[in-house]
């Protein structure tokens, strides 16, 4: 068990960004290595291609390199959803963390706001941090990419419809980690869920919408995104509130 003892002043979301320091180092690091590879490729990349010397550029040409960042880019709500289902909620539960938190005065709806809030602030600040880099090199470099905005290597990571679907994979990771209370049943769920969610709103959208552009996707996309994640933290709530009335403090 990976509990760390509360005391009924203790800040709970304190304990959590202590128990999950590891998983926001990561973060960091990831965030980090996304913008210097980013502004590589705006800083060095793309005027090499103005400019070449060599006309065989095949491991570092711009193009390969932005196809593959977007890509990367694009499915990080994976790997929120797989971590959110199986480390902040559901081995959580599993392993009686919860419960030991629930019994020195901090409810399981306080309980769950700080597992949230922990995680919801730093994923929201690196998304956004990454999508402003990215949108700001793909529009300076379009000269030198061949990349439509309705890829969704392109339009997933290049507005705030990244941020909408890393929430969204949060509280997909939320719910089925309250849902099904073990981590990785929740791990493979969360990630499911999310997978369709990002093929869903990222697919080519010039072929569902030709007339539409990049903006009225991005935000159309956002809102619903939004609403679901809404529902679903909705749905986390109310289900570990049931469980936790009907059944003391065991889910």
């Amino acid at each position: 068990m990976t509990a760390l003892a509360l005391s009924p002043t203790t800040q709970p979301q304190r304990a959590v960004l202590r128990l999950h320091r590891p998983a926001l180092t990561v973060w960091g690091a990831f965030l980090l290595l996304a913008v210097g590879a980013l502004l590589w490729v705006h800083l060095f990349r793309a005027p090499a291609e103005r400019h070449p010397v060599d006309q065989y550029f095949v491991l570092t040409d711009v193009n390969n390199v932005m196809n593959f960042l977007g890509e990367v880019l694009s499915y990080v709500s994976l790997a929120v959803a797989a971590w959110a289902g199986a480390a902040l909620v559901g081995r959580e539960l599993e392993t009686g963390t919860a419960r030991l938190a629930w019994a020195q005065s901090v409810t399981p709806a306080r309980w769950l706001t700080a597992q949230l809030g922990a995680a919801a602030l730093p994923l929201t600040a690196g998304t956004t941090l990454l999508g402003l880099v990215y949108a700001w090199v793909w529009t300076g470099d379009q000269d030198v990419l061949v990349t439509n905005w309705s890829y969704d290597r392109v339009l997933v990571p290049a507005g705030p419809l990244s941020v909408a679907l890393v929430l969204f994979a949060l509280a997909a990771g939320t719910l089925a980690g309250v849902a099904l209370g073990r981590a990785l049943p929740a791990l493979g769920v969360a990630a499911g869920v999310t997978f369709a969610a990002r093929y869903f709103f990222g697919r080519t959208w010039d072929n569902i919408w030709p007339d539409r552009h990049f903006w009225p996707v991005q935000l159309t996309a956002t809102a619903v995104l939004l609403a679901l994640t809404a529902l679903a933290l909705v749905a986390a709530y109310t289900l570990l509130g049931r469980r936790t009335n009907s059944k003391g403090t065991a889910v």
